[in-house]
Order: C-alpha cells, then sequence, then structure tokens
C-alpha cells in the first residue's frame, strides 16, 4: 500500500493525513486481534485479506494436533484383563470399582490408577528356621507356605505388605505348633498333623488382618537335628527311651502283682473268718459238752466221775504205744523196747493245728494261737 493512496487518502494506520497520530491503545487492540485471528479464534482486522487467512490455516492445524492428542489419551484408558486376572481402578485415589476379565475402558491417567492382581496363582513362600521343642530339643526346620491372592480388594489396600505379613505370621506360628510338640513327633509321624495345625493357625491369623490371602497349604520339606547339637540329642533320646523303658517295666510288675496281692489278701480273709468260726463252734460245742456233763454229773456224780475216767484213758492209751507187764509173774529183769517205743510216739505224734496269719490295713500281722490238744501235753 502506498504511503498517500490517491484513491483512499489513508495511510498504514488507516487514517487520513489530516488526522492526528494514531492512538496506542488503538494500536494494542488491533494487534491482540490479528494474535487472535492467527490461531483461528476473533475477528480480522479489515483489509487484513493475506495474512488473515495464513493464519486461520495455522490455528486449524494446532486444533487438530490437539484433538489427535486427546484421543491418544483417552484411548491410553483401554486394557484388558486376562482370565486369572482382577483390575482394582483408584481415582485420584480413592477406590472406584473392581473390573473381571474382558476388555474395560477407564480414565486415562493422572486420574484413573489401575493394580492388577492374579487371584488363581499359586505362590509359594519358603522359609528356614531353628526353634525348640516341646522336650526343649533343637530342630532346623524348611517351611514352604502355599497361597493365593483371594481378594484383591483387601490385598491392594488393607495390609501396606501382605506377602510379608504372611512370612511373620507363618513364622510365629510353626514356632507355636512345633514348641506344642515333642521331637519324636516333628521328625517321624507327626508331621502330617504339625503341618495341618500350622495351616489353619495361619490362616485364622491374616483372616483377622484382612489381608486378602489364602493359605492353600503349609509344608514340612526338611526337619533334622543341628549337627552341633547331634551327639547330646542322641544321649538325651537314650536318656529318655530307657527313662519309658523303665517306666514301662515297673508298670508292668504293679500290673502283675497288685492283683496277686489282691487275691491273696482275699483269700486270708476269708481263711481268718472261716478259723474264726470254727473256733467258735468248738467252743459252742464244748460248752454244750460241758453243761451236759454238769447236769448228769448232779444227778450220778459217782457213775458220772467213773464214766469219764474211762473215757479219758481210752483217748489216752488207745493213742499211745503200751506194754503189758504181769506184775505177778515170775521176778525175771524185764526188757522194755524204749527205742520202738520212741519211734511209734514220733510217727503217731498230734498234730498242731496253726491257724492263718490276720494281715491288718496298716501292715501289721496277728500271730494267732496254735490250738494244741490236750491229750499230747498228757502224754508229754
Amino acid at each position: 500500500m502506498a504511503w498517500n493512496d490517491p484513491g483512499r487518502k489513508k495511510n498504514p494506520w488507516q487514517r487520513r493525513p489530516d488526522q492526528g497520530p494514531p492512538d496506542l491503545d488503538e494500536l494494542l487492540r488491533k494487534a491482540q486481534q490479528r494474535l487472535r485471528g492467527m490461531f483461528g479464534g476473533g475477528p480480522r482486522p479489515v483489509g487484513d485479506g493475506g495474512g488473515g487467512s495464513g493464519g486461520a490455516a495455522l490455528g486449524t492445524g494446532f486444533g487438530y494436533i490437539a484433538a489427535g492428542l486427546l484421543v491418544v489419551w483417552g484411548l491410553t484408558g483401554i486394557y484388558q484383563n486376562d482370565a486369572a486376572e482382577r483390575s482394582v481402578i483408584t481415582r485420584f485415589g480413592k477406590y472406584a470399582h473392581t473390573t473381571t476379565a474382558g476388555l474395560h475402558w477407564r480414565l486415562p491417567w493422572p486420574i484413573d490408577r489401575r493394580q492388577v492382581v492374579n487371584v488363581t496363582e499359586v505362590l509359594t513362600h519358603p522359609a528356614r528356621t531353628r526353634m525348640l521343642t516341646q522336650d526343649e530339643a533343637l530342630v532346623d526346620i524348611d517351611l514352604a507356605v502355599q497361597y493365593r491372592r483371594a481378594d484383591p480388594v483387601k490385598f491392594a489396600f488393607n495390609v501396606r505388605d501382605p506377602e510379608e505379613t504372611l512370612a511373620e505370621v507363618s513364622g510365629s506360628a510353626i514356632r507355636e505348633i512345633i514348641g506344642q510338640s515333642r521331637l519324636e513327633a516333628v521328625l517321624g509321624v507327626g508331621r502330617q498333623e504339625i503341618s495341618l495345625r500350622t495351616k489353619d493357625l495361619v490362616q485364622r491369623t491374616i483372616a483377622a488382618y484382612n489381608t486378602g490371602l489364602e493359605v492353600i497349604s503349609v509344608n514340612l520339606q526338611d526337619v533334622n537335628v543341628p549337627e552341633q547339637v547331634s551327639p547330646a540329642q542322641k544321649d538325651a533320646i537314650k536318656a529318655r527311651e530307657d527313662k519309658d523303658r523303665s517306666t514301662l517295666s515297673a508298670q508292668t510288675y504293679a500290673n502283675d502283682i497288685v492283683p496277686k496281692a489282691r487275691g491273696l489278701a482275699v483269700s486270708q480273709l476269708e481263711g481268718a473268718q472261716a478259723y474264726r468260726a470254727r473256733v467258735i463252734a468248738m467252743a459252742e460245742g464244748e460248752t454244750s459238752r460241758f453243761g451236759q456233763l454238769a447236769a448228769e454229773y448232779e444227778r450220778a456224780p459217782e457213775v458220772t466221775r467213773r464214766r469219764l475216767y474211762l473215757e479219758t484213758m481210752e483217748q489216752v492209751l488207745g493213742s499211745s504205744a503200751k506194754v503189758i507187764v504181769d506184775t505177778k509173774g515170775t521176778g525175771n529183769m524185764l526188757y522194755l523196747p524204749l527205742d520202738r517205743l520212741l519211734e511209734q510216739r514220733g510217727q503217731r505224734a498230734v498234730p498242731v493245728e496253726t491257724p492263718p496269719t490276720i494281715r491288718m490295713e496298716d501292715g501289721s500281722a496277728i500271730e494267732p494261737t496254735p490250738e494244741v490238744d490236750p491229750r499230747a501235753r498228757r502224754e508229754r
């Protein structure tokens, strides 16, 4: 444009020559309009046709770029879960929802965040620890805890480190169970029971913590005595076995002798009672006989006395060796076979009946007086 257009008679500031200098505010306003026109917005100044079309094209290009970036940003929110995966979605750090297997979309970062949890994969936590048994034996145990992440929400939010918590709980549980078990059970047939008890205890504890973990199994892979204490441990086991064997032997002897002693006690008690009844019956019989003799003696004293004498002599002489001598014969010396008489007397000795010994509850014994036949005393 010429400085002074003859047809329009305006200068480059769109003013006539007879007007004053351009206003500064007007110049700033027009500059702002040009900038907005370059980026596709706002009215363009009058008479700026070529520059306005270029600015509109540039603004349209920036718009396409922004729209493309927005589409790409939105596409980053598309994700897919496998059959074993669960996605925990948080929005600005707060739990929003959980998605299962399949194709899903979330608001892209930084609005939504996604944490993937595999709920079917079985994981193994190995551990090796040294502990004491109930009978104070030292053992080394290799432990393997198998588990899975059953609840993705609890696993993601309730505990800072659920798997580290599981490790601590497993160590505490196996110490408690081993501390209640004897060495023979730990090394032998009791290992299966120990594994089951440990699994139950670990599961109850982590369930109380809401870790979202599920214990599948607890396996005692290796149990052995440390080499440093193995000789002393063997000596202790041998001493314990000797003790158990001695205890068993004593118990067997007690089981054998106690019934015999009880039977003997019952037998002696019954014998004493029978002896008591027999003695009482004999005494009562003698009393009755003497009573009858007394009545007969009162009626005929001389006859009764004579009869008693004859009966007594019959009893005495009937059981004794006798030598009959005719005192009215010649005065020859008589030979008495004393040796044969003594031998016969020994063979016909009257037995002495001894009642059984009576044992009292306090352990003392009562020895009854032997019953001696009066005829034996008369013979002596």
